[in-house]
């Protein structure tokens, strides 16, 4: 990273404990400028205890956090009036209309009177919100509602937005919606940190992923590339496998998965995996597909359910 073009966020070693619980562990990472950055895993990685140190609401328990070049337990004031932050709850004002929630908060940026409402008007119009600027927030769908949460996350101009998971709960139009419009802010050179439990949100939004577990990082790198090196190009599932597809899946060195009622095999550009596999095992039962991000998310955080 050069001297040029500082990360937007640099930590080192962080740590966040809570009583006997290390939520997160010795966690190392940057987010570069104009990038998107998604931080993912199961529940209880750690990511949501990562962003909120991030952004200055959980202090430290050790380590180094530096947004903006800026110590986060020194200069969080400075750091804050440059970030946006969407949380995962709705946390909008039922008795205020669109347009008042978004001229409230920003208020606690000081932005001239004047200049919050051009500023307000013009994200409800990117947000394809401004016919509902009179309404009540709880008049809105539930996309709509989120659409208005981003909105207010950029009344202050942020440099940096924070999102934990923006678009859980939404339909597939809703969360396309937010897609394009954090795409739009990423082309105008807003870097972002991202948590999501969608894996096609984080292949589409990312430029960069950090799979979590425990606290602590599994691996990091581009998606196509998370995907390639960890579980190849493509995919056949087999539901109730015999003990013959296991003992000729071994023999010709397919990686694979073994559950109690399928078998997942995982092959790469030229070995030929769909013509093998389908010609001898495959039936009704049998899957061909291409390999994705959420096969690596299985593969090195477990398909168990977790408390």
């Amino acid at each position: 990273m050069s001297k040029e073009n500082p990360p937007i966020i640099r930590a080192t070693h962080l740590v966040k404990t809570f009583g006997g619980l290390k939520a997160v562990d010795d966690l190392s990472f940057q987010l570069r400028p104009g990038e998107c950055l998604g931080l993912l895993g199961p529940n209880g990685a750690g990511k949501t205890s990562t962003i909120r140190m991030a952004y200055g609401f959980s202090p430290i328990t050790s380590g180094k956090l530096e947004v903006f070049g800026l110590n986060i337990e020194t200069g969080w004031r400075r750091i804050r009036a440059k970030i946006g932050v969407c949380q995962q709850d709705n946390s909008l004002d039922p008795d205020l209309t669109v347009l008042q929630n978004l001229e409230v908060f920003a208020r606690y940026f000081n932005i001239p009177r004047k200049e919050t409402a051009d500023r307000a008007l013009q994200l409800l119009k990117f947000m394809a919100l401004e016919n509902r600027k009179d309404d009540k927030v709880t008049n809105l769908s539930g996309g709509m509602m989120r659409r208005l949460v981003l909105a207010r996350a950029l009344i202050n101009s942020p440099k940096l937005l924070i999102l934990d998971e923006p678009t859980t709960g939404l339909d597939p139009q809703a969360r396309h919606q937010l897609w394009e419009r954090l795409e739009l802010l990423q082309e105008n050179g807003i870097s972002i940190l991202l948590t999501t439990h969608y894996m096609d949100e984080a292949s589409r939004l990312c430029d960069r992923l950090i799979l979590m577990d425990h606290g602590k990082i599994l691996i990091e790198g581009k998606p196509a590339e998370l995907i390639h090196s960890k579980v190849g190009d493509h995919v056949v599932e087999i539901s109730d496998p015999g003990e013959e597809v296991r003992e000729f899946v071994n023999s010709r060195g397919f990686l694979n998965d073994v559950r109690d009622r399928r078998i997942i095999i995982y092959g790469v550009a030229g070995d030929n995996l769909f013509d093998v596999i389908g010609d001898r095992f495959c039936g009704e039962s049998c899957i061909k597909r291409q390999a994705t991000l959420e096969d690596v998310f299985l593969r090195l955080t477990g398909r168990e359910l977790r408390e």
